[in-house]
């Protein structure tokens, strides 16, 4: 059993895949292709902004955001403490400060309420600018924005959507990646869209925004790459990886999205009465990049992953660190109380097998070894 099954993906897909592939090395445009920019149109066209820059990972996405927006030394950006190490990371390499704040133990997102208390904290104690919030759509839910862009309104902070694993979600009709001021995804092969190697895209409907972040993707240029006006970076997405995605693109709406979906609500059903599973919140729509259940406790799911891996069944751990017990932030002084909810989830979360080719004979051996080692345990 695969916990994404990137092979069967592959084989539904291979002829139009090896197609797409073969006419980027026969016209041997292999950085800028033509795949890029039409890419490019359809993402922004699917997730309903005006721009759409492609880029060479989702790490480099977040990072252009910060340097578009000339956020450095003496900021102060807001962070969930339960998510990947990048979402921190960005900000502290753009010599900014991450200030983590706790999650909601339903969603897995940033609470609004631990949110607005960390921009008072920050606010009175007067040594850093706020200056912006990276909401993080964890597992496919988009965050509450409804909720964060009031805040961001009454502190004046811009927000920066870290769609990495949200790309498909939305609420109501608004589209997953449209809701920052710049919004970001990664195309890493197991995220719900995914390429064959690394890849991201930054998304925006500012004009003059969008301009900055094509200059700063491209070393800073100008009116042509020898011309460099600012510093930048050097973060294309290669042609091949653009025609990989336009294939895949189309398999995602079509149909991987429902498929994933009906996946997941299965799991839901055989799974509900006996251990938490995610909450989608009414007018939500998720594009589960990870299916995460919870257990009453850190020997529960541990010793529940080992039975899962003596059947065959993969598992993941997202995550089993909270953010401000990195070493790599080990400078800045945190307190555990300050994050129950993301220390309590770091211990009691499991995320299991799920894509849109899951087959019904596969979720039902996973529910049942589930249920049959709860059922001894307890």
């Amino acid at each position: 059993m695969q916990f994404r099954d990137l092979k069967h993906q592959y084989q539904v897909l291979k002829e139009d895949i090896d197609k797409a592939m073969s006419e980027v090395v026969a016209d041997c445009n292999f950085i800028s292709g033509k795949q890029v920019k039409d890419l490019e149109k359809s993402l922004a066209d699917y997730v309903g902004v005006k721009h759409c820059v492609a880029c060479a990972n989702g790490t480099d996405a977040l990072s252009l955001a910060m340097m578009v927006w000339r956020i450095g030394p003496g900021d102060a950006v807001f962070v969930p403490d339960f998510t990947f190490f990048s979402t921190g990371e960005i900000v502290a390499y753009a010599g900014a400060v991450p200030v983590f704040v706790d999650v909601d133990l339903d969603t897995y997102n940033i609470s609004a309420d631990s949110l607005e208390r960390k921009i008072r904290e920050i606010q009175e104690e007067g040594k850093l600018i706020p200056r912006a919030v990276i909401p993080v759509d964890l597992f496919g839910l988009p965050a509450d924005y409804e909720k964060i862009q009031k805040i961001a309104r009454q502190y004046n902070l811009r927000i920066l959507e870290d769609g990495a694993q949200g790309f498909g979600g939305r609420i109501g009709d608004q589209m997953a990646c449209s809701f920052g001021d710049i919004s970001t995804t990664s195309f890493f092969p197991a995220k719900p869209l995914g390429c064959y190697g690394d890849g991201g895209a930054v998304f925006t409907d500012d004009d003059d925004t969008a301009d900055l972040l094509r200059s700063v993707s491209v070393h800073g240029k100008g009116t042509m790459k020898y011309d460099n006006v600012r510093i930048g970076l050097n973060s294309r997405l290669d042609t091949l990886q653009a025609a990989v995605l336009s294939v895949k693109l189309k398999a995602f709406r079509e149909y991987e999205l429902d498929d994933v979906n009906k996946a997941a609500e299965k799991y839901t059903a055989l799974l509900g009465d006996i251990v938490k599973t995610p909450v989608i919140p009414q007018g939500f729509y998720s594009s589960w990049a990870q299916y995460t259940i919870q257990l009453g406790s850190k020997e529960e799911r541990d010793g529940l992953q080992a039975r899962l891996k003596e059947s065959g069944i993969p598992t993941m751990i997202y995550y089993p660190k909270p953010m401000h017990k990195q070493q790599a932030f080990e400078d800045q002084r945190f307190v555990d109380d300050d994050y129950r909810n993301t220390i309590q989830l770091c211990n009691t979360v499991l995320a299991l097998p799920l894509h849109p080719y899951l087959t019904d004979t596969e979720s039902e051996k996973v529910t049942g070894e589930i249920r049959n080692y709860l059922k001894e345990k307890r």
